[in-house]
């Protein structure tokens, strides 16, 4: 773990999409962090991001080596089978994390980097978007701190592959190849497991396209359904949540507020990490779990193929 500096220097590694629309501005316009740098695999979209915010552009192999030396913490902005071993790499290199959901699609490399963080001893944010945001995260406290919840129901199905969409998310190889259940997924269980605890078993079947359903048990005895996708049509799209219990119905509030905003919010708990020495909830051994989840669930649908 490197010593601190007094304003803590946070590089992003990507320079995609969602680089653009959230950690970049966010990492920019946070009052208490220094924007170290830009890694790009395209050197031309290293350059034009870091350009755009006034950093320095990194590129090849070499550049993310010489990012993690001019950074404290770094932020992800890849794919997660990529995500998993530069973030075992930052980490051996005394970088703190503040890491995409998932960690992973593949258990083993999530596992990896957890172990390289825990020896490493740097402290680690997954950013699950919600989570981060002040109307859904107290939501999802103040269903924690209840009892007696029995069920719930969940659906997060995006329209990303409708004729009319025009997501910049579309083009992404990882989700084409795995679907709602790895990009909308982690965004589901990292609001059902705080209130109604980890789960304990799970059953999956598909629907149309990438639409898969999830039937699982909790810790706590109560069950979920959840049903994932990003296939559907446009008017079909949307987000919902439902706990049913003891005192009634509970439903999770619509929207998500502004990334950007979020994400300075991911940001202030890793320096809070870094500070106090004490894991966030939504930290990598967490986000380690949802990763053995999904994984269980996607090899229950592979067993199911016909």
């Amino acid at each position: 773990m490197k010593k601190q500096t007094q304003q803590p220097r946070i590089g992003l590694l990507g320079a995609g999409p969602w680089a653009r629309m959230t950690q970049a501005p966010a990492l920019a316009g946070h009052p208490d962090v220094l924007f170290s740098g830009v890694w790009g695999r395209r050197p031309e979209a290293a350059a034009e991001l870091a350009d755009a915010h006034g950093t320095s552009a990194f590129t090849g192999d070499e550049g993310v080596d010489a990012l993690f030396a001019v950074s404290d913490a770094v932020a992800f902005s890849v794919p997660p089978d990529v995500q998993a071993p530069l973030a075992a790499r930052a980490a051996a290199a005394g970088c703190h994390l503040l890491l995409d959901k998932p960690v992973a699609t593949n258990v083993a490399a999530a596992r990896a980097a957890a172990r390289a963080a825990e020896e490493a001893r740097v402290a680690s944010v997954v950013f699950c978007t919600l989570r981060f945001t002040a109307e859904t995260e107290s939501w999802v406290a103040e269903q924690a701190a209840a009892d007696g919840w029995f069920t719930a129901h969940a659906q997060w199905l995006g329209s990303l592959y409708s004729d009319d969409s025009d997501s910049p998310f579309a083009a992404s190889p990882w989700r084409r190849e795995k679907g709602g259940l790895w990009d909308v997924g982690p965004h589901a269980l990292s609001a059902l497991i705080p209130v109604l605890g980890d789960v304990t078993t799970v059953s999956a079947g598909r629907g149309p396209a990438d639409t898969v359903h999830l039937v699982l048990r909790h810790t706590s005895g109560a069950s979920s359904t959840v049903t994932l996708g990003l296939s559907a049509p446009g008017k079909a799209a949307g987000t919902s949540l439902v706990l049913l219990g003891e005192r009634g119905r509970a439903e999770l509030p619509e929207g998500w507020g502004d990334p950007v905003t979020s994400f300075r919010t991911a940001v202030d708990a890793l320096l809070d990490a870094v500070r106090t020495g004490q894991p966030p909830a939504c930290d990598i051994h967490f986000g380690v779990r949802l990763t053995e989840i999904l994984a269980e669930a996607e090899e229950l649908l592979v067993q199911a193929a016909p």
